[in-house]
């Protein structure tokens, strides 16, 4: 396989998740309770042999988290010789929104693209959740003489999920003729699971070339003018897939995978998807206590009632509480006859005074980090 250099890319300006992207970016977010989204990406180029991988954020994103929970990358089993896991700022000089794109971020560190020594990028996403082998991409890429190959998955539920994704028109050939935004007016699309593979040296000259169009422009928008140009083929990924552009698709990728047949298909035994382990003693569960269809983490102690749940590291679900279609991050306490359903509780909230908040799990509600209720 030849060499690449893995980039993970950043939010940009187009994803917006009330409430908990105050907090961190996307890629921090806490993902079934053990995990980080940003593990996905990072596993998967490891895994690919990948082992040089820079990982782009927005600067003004509150970083922090992201920065303490890749450290030096590891725990992703990247080799500490030949290899290297760099988290690259961007962002911060932005004086409007709109220059927040994966291009602006790019020039912004264009020295270290320049003087990479790899012949190949491989680019992923840091706001979608799925399983790739990206060295057989790479291989298949390479042997197909394309100049561009896209990974897109194929669903059809694109009239209500996916709003804010791009995707593929493709050809019969599979060709791509153009990279268009999903408006939800077809039910079946070929979702851009925003993936590209090319040699590093056309990878700059698009990187130039959009700068030269527009200061707003992406790095979706400039593939999809060379279209005619160049030969950009698209390839299909199979398994769970997941973007996760608000808070409701972020609810539902959490609660997808408290189906046990769903969860085989991400997490596979061949394909491990590392984190940053975090000891705890196992999770309590009393008399009184009952877990139903739920992922509940380690050092939590359950004393009431979980249902159709994710729950993150050293909860605290009192008696006589019921926590249901929810998912509640690390270190929340449910007090005693607390009902709460429908929500995305986030880190350190304890909630013991309201009695009952309920919320349709098609709008679900999101209740403030740090908060007492």
């Amino acid at each position: 396989m030849a060499k690449a250099l893995g980039i993970i890319t950043t939010s940009g300006n187009r994803i917006h998740v009330e409430g908990l992207q105050a907090h961190r970016p996307v890629s921090s977010f806490s993902f079934v309770g053990r995990y980080r989204v940003i593990d996905f990406p990072v596993s998967n180029l490891s895994n690919s042999d990948i082992e040089r991988i820079m990982v782009y954020v927005d600067a003004d994103q509150n970083p922090r988290s992201l920065a303490e929970h890749l450290g030096t990358g590891r725990h992703y089993n990247i080799n500490s010789k030949r290899g290297k896991l760099q988290l690259v700022f961007c962002g911060a000089a932005a004086v409007n929104q709109i220059y927040k794109t994966d291009i602006a971020g790019f020039l912004e560190n264009f020295d270290l693209i320049e003087r990479a020594a790899q012949e190949y990028v491989v680019i992923a996403p840091s706001t979608m959740v799925y399983a790739q082998d990206y060295g057989k991409l790479l291989d298949s890429h390479i042997a197909s003489g394309a100049d561009v190959t896209l990974l897109y998955h194929r669903v059809s539920n694109a009239k209500e999920a996916f709003l804010n994704c791009d995707t593929l028109k493709l050809n019969r050939q599979r060709g791509v003729e153009a990279i268009t935004r999903n408006l939800g007016n077809v039910k079946d699309k070929n979702i851009f699971a925003e993936s590209y593979v090319m040699k590093k040296e056309l990878f700059i000259t698009l990187i130039k070339e959009a700068k030269k169009i527009s200061s707003t422009y992406t790095l979706a928008e400039i593939v999809s003018d060379k279209c005619k140009e160049l030969d950009v083929r698209a390839a299909a990924h199979e398994g769970y897939f997941a973007a996760i552009t608000d808070l409701k698709s972020y609810y539902d990728a959490n609660l997808d995978l408290t189906d046990l047949e769903v969860a085989k298909d991400l997490f596979r035994p061949s394909w491990p998807i590392y984190t940053k382990t975090t000891d705890a003693c196992p999770t309590k569960v009393s008399e009184k206590g009952s877990i139903k269809n739920s992922l509940v983490s380690n050092g939590c102690q359950i004393d009431g009632t979980v249902e159709n749940c994710v729950v993150g590291r050293s909860c605290t679900i009192k008696a006589g509480a019921v926590v249901k279609n929810c998912v509640v991050l690390a270190y929340t306490t449910i007090g005693k006859d607390v009902h709460v359903e429908g929500q995305v509780v986030d880190k350190w909230v304890t909630i013991k005074n309201t009695k009952e908040i309920v919320a349709d799990p098609s709008k679900p509600g999101y209740i403030n980090r740090d908060d007492t209720l």
